[in-house]
């Protein structure tokens, strides 16, 4: 323990990698633990002001661990069929949507596909979405992968694009894009077509942290500036 760490807990005894750490599957009471644990942080979150939540069931986290049967070997209520795997995050989204005030927007970052045959994929994310919405969640960020290592991720200039959009048409819930989105048409015309109703930039923000005011020069709109700017307009 003390010299590699953390124990990771985990649906299953399944480590992401040869040489990595065995995790500790999770046993029921701990699950309860977790559940409390989410809903006591989204109380902190809202005691500290916070105007917007995101829970991520995403990139390899415990939520997507028991989405993906890739990682969930369980045997019990919350592994195998569809229905068992979305047990646990649904239970966890529920918990923070009663804690969080319905009138601030909850938000779910997903991965859309695990991009591994056999793993969590496109289709299997709508039938999330649709209950997600159920549960009072506003919007679903779809991002992708990272369950596993190796993943065949074609990566490139909005390729993440299409599940936002799918997710949005078929599940008929608000959808966030996200990945490679650097250049202001870009981001624009997503949204412009109704492929997601946001974007989410971060790479492109550290490396720019004036890009909104730069993509709102390159599309003519006219944008507020905080007040300790105005002098250098």
């Amino acid at each position: 323990m003390e010299a590699s760490g953390w124990e990771p807990l985990a649906p299953s005894a399944v480590p992401f990698a040869t040489g990595h750490n065995v995790p500790h599957a999770l046993a029921l009471t701990e699950l309860d633990e977790i559940e409390a644990q989410f809903r006591a942080a989204a109380h902190r979150a809202l005691a500290a002001g916070f105007q917007v939540v995101e829970l991520h069931m995403a990139h390899g986290y415990l939520l997507h661990e028991f989405l993906s049967p890739l990682v969930n070997r369980r045997e019990d209520d919350y592994g195998g069929s569809l229905e068992n795997r979305l047990r646990f995050p649904l239970r966890v989204a529920r918990a923070i949507r009663e804690e969080w005030p319905v009138e601030r927007p909850l938000f779910v970052r997903i991965s859309a596909t695990d991009w591994v045959a056999g793993g969590w994929d496109i289709d299997q994310s709508v039938i999330l979405a649709r209950q997600l919405k159920e549960i009072g969640v506003d919007l679903v960020d779809c991002s992708s992968g990272f369950a596993v290592p190796e993943e065949p991720v074609p990566f490139g200039p909005g390729f993440q694009v299409p599940f936002a959009a799918k997710v949005r048409s078929e599940a008929g819930i608000a959808s966030g894009a996200v990945g490679f989105i650097t250049e202001p048409f870009q981001a624009e015309q997503i949204v412009a077509t109704g492929q997601a109703d946001v974007v989410f930039l971060a790479r492109q923000l550290l490396r720019d942290p004036y890009w909104p005011l730069h993509a709102a020069k390159a599309l003519h709109a006219d944008v507020p500036w905080p007040n300790q700017y105005l002098r250098a307009k």
